[in-house]
């Protein structure tokens, strides 16, 4: 059953519900605090931003202790696999019972038995209402290979089935024409 709220403003509680609806990767992000100490948050909210320059978005809450330690730091973006639902949980504020298993690479704190790494420099941070929107340039990356951890609607999945393999089209060059809606069907009485 579809649901529609229609209103000039809409409440700031109703949109955890079309936002949950966006199946996404979860990501760590990883940055050394001014004491030298490196500090994470889970962040759904990731994206690629342009391949030259390399550059990809993540955004944080403003309130979030990692807002403040990514304000012009350089940062990681840790793609979590599926075998990691623990480092997810504890980024997120939950205790786990191992301390999380994590390297100094190049000076830059990176989780181990991600699926892809990135290595930024901050290339710029924007204001987002309650969250930050940090745009960081890639200066390296390593891939995996294995499956990503996603989520839904705030609960965590692996991946299923696969529907169909787009690599050769380079999805990510973007569509050559826009394409328009078809007309609306005329009703008559």
């Amino acid at each position: 059953m579809t649901q529609e709220t229609k209103s000039k403003t809409v409440d700031a509680s109703d949109l955890g519900r079309p936002f949950g609806q966006f199946a996404s990767g979860v990501t760590v992000v990883t940055a050394r605090g001014t004491d030298g100490s490196p500090y994470g948050a889970t962040a759904t909210a990731f994206a690629a931003v342009s391949q030259d320059p390399p550059l990809v978005q993540v955004t944080l809450t403003r309130s979030s202790k990692a807002a403040r330690y990514l304000k012009g730091a350089d940062f990681t973006i840790n793609i979590l696999s599926a075998n990691q639902l623990e480092l997810a949980k504890h980024f997120a504020g939950e205790t786990i019972n191992r301390e999380p298993e994590w390297a100094l690479e190049d000076g830059f704190a990176v989780l181990l038995g991600n699926v892809a790494t990135l290595r930024c420099r901050q290339w710029n941070a924007y204001d987002g209402g309650d969250h930050i929107i940090v745009v960081g340039e890639v200066l390296s990356l390593t891939v995996d290979g294995s499956d990503p951890l996603l989520s839904h609607s705030g609960l965590f999945y692996r991946i299923g089935e696969q529907l169909q393999d787009n690599r050769q089209e380079n999805w990510f060059s973007g569509a050559k024409s826009f394409q328009p809606l078809a007309p609306k069907p005329q009703w008559t009485q």
